[in-house]
């Protein structure tokens, strides 16, 4: 028989609602995994072991009186450390908000648990979630499972790294450049960024208020190891507005599309080079697409360097908490600080010629790209257009010079507010390699159907035991 900690969300929750399994079992069965190989990774930071016993338990009686129970009933999760767990510290991975204890779960950590989702534990993130390698004073660094000697990714490295691992089957973090789809990249892992106003976010948060660019740039989303658990734990995400401005109560699925389809996969975001362990990637989902009834064409992203830059520039006038900021030294760790003087530059001139308003330039790109996408609803693309670094490598100016050009099919879903899919498409060498499936506005279904059909053909990657 698969080892509970294997099994992905959907097939725990068919285990438990069947009386199966009990929930007690599978908590347990993901603690001790948790025991067993955190250690070598240091993905999940903090064990919520005696509460989710009790959680389990509650279950199991619930189950027992025959009550109705939610679809997730007795799945664990992992939370990233920068959304709030009522009663945890919302650290964001700095010394300082060690003590930052929320008073209430965020809104999708609270539909979650009202559809029986158990969290178990928290999950390590870079300081700020500003860096692509997971590392922090406060918790140390994230381990690849897959290599230790390259990045986990960042900034959701930490679930990334758990889901791989089994140590839990469902994982919530959260994206505003990558941040969710870099690290399932990385780690070899499945995730969805959903569209701006889909799953809310919480207005105040124990860390303190959210930044205009972290409203409009980012969201919460699922990383899980199947894509059909990032359908049913989404499902079960986008519930309540928690007082988000910005949530939309719209429904789950569109109209269908009239077949076939079209996809087009975008090899060149304008000029920066595509490694050819990526390209061969994105061959073998476009293989898996055209194969399954997709029609599959090759093209071009609009005005795909201009987003990037007045992505950027968003991101540099609205991302801060504060008018005035305290110096970096003061709050972060000598890694974060020897990172940001190299990439600080790299990023002001990332911002190209300053906009008169950028978000009436945004506005102008969204256009193009819905005029696109209503020809062609479907974008298969490289999330970054290199692999995982080795460890150390964005420490390095020179190798950083050309970051933001290869992570401009990222930040363009980020800055137009649209959903994609990270999806897993096999092994090259001693790493995982993921592409990512982008869709309109609200169209996560038409990404998840898409993806379920790569993972078909290619088949799921792990959970894999540290390397």
């Amino acid at each position: 028989m698969t080892e509970l900690w294997a099994l992905g969300a959907w097939d725990l929750s068919e285990l438990v609602r069947g009386r199966e399994v009990s929930c007690r079992q599978v908590i347990e069965a993901h603690l001790r995994r948790i025991d067993g190989v955190n250690h070598r990774v240091n993905a999940i930071t903090v064990t919520l072991g005696e509460e989710s016993l009790d959680a389990a338990d509650a279950a199991d009686r619930a189950l027992a009186r025959g009550d109705e129970v939610g679809p997730l009933c007795g799945v664990p999760m992992t939370i990233k450390e920068n959304i709030d767990v009522a009663g945890s510290a919302t650290t964001m991975g700095i010394v300082a908000l060690r003590e930052a204890m929320a008073a209430a779960d965020a809104p999708p950590v609270a539909e979650l648990r009202a559809a029986g989702a158990i969290p178990i534990g928290r999950t390590n993130m870079p300081e700020f979630g500003m860096r692509w390698h997971t590392d922090n004073a406060l918790r140390g660094a994230t381990v690849n499972p897959w290599s230790a000697e390259h990045t986990p990714g960042g900034s959701s490295g930490g679930e990334a790294a758990a889901v791989a691992t089994g140590m839990s089957p469902l994982g919530i973090g959260n994206d505003g450049a990558g941040s969710l789809r870099w690290p399932a990249q990385c780690c070899g892992v499945s995730a969805l960024k959903p569209s701006l106003g889909r799953v809310a976010q919480a207005g105040e948060r124990a860390a303190g208020p959210t930044p205009f660019a972290f409203q409009l740039l980012g969201v919460q989303g699922p990383i899980a190891r199947h894509v059909r658990d990032l359908r049913l734990a989404f499902g079960h995400m986008c519930g309540r507005p928690g007082g988000d401005p910005w949530y939309a109560p719209v429904p789950l699925y569109g109209p269908p599309l009239p077949a076939p389809v079209r996809v087009c996969v975008v090899t060149d975001p304008d000029g920066a080079e595509t490694d050819p362990e990526v390209a061969g990637a994105l061959r073998r989902a476009a293989g898996a697409l055209a194969d399954a009834g997709y029609l599959v064409e090759e093209g071009r992203a609009p005005a795909l360097a201009r987003a990037s830059e007045i992505y950027t520039q968003i991101m540099s006038s609205y991302g801060r908490v504060h008018r005035e900021q305290p110096p970096v030294e003061a709050v972060a760790s000598p890694g974060f600080v020897h990172f940001w003087q190299a990439y600080e530059p790299i990023w002001t001139r990332a911002a190209g010629e300053q906009a008169f308003d950028p978000m009436m330039e945004r506005a102008s790109i969204a256009r193009l790209w819905s005029a696109w996408m209503s020809r062609t609803p479907l974008v298969l693309a490289p999330i970054r257009t290199r692999p995982a670094f080795r460890v150390g490598s964005d420490l390095d100016p020179r190798w950083l010079a050309d970051w933001p050009d290869t992570m401009r099919l990222a930040v363009v879903v980020n800055l137009l507010g649209l959903p994609a899919v990270a999806v897993p498409v096999g092994p090259a060498g001693d790493l995982p390699h993921a592409v990512q499936i982008i869709g309109p506005r609200f169209r996560e279904d038409l990404c998840l159907d898409a993806a379920a059909v790569v993972e078909a053909a290619i088949g799921a990657l792990t959970p894999i035991d540290p390397r």
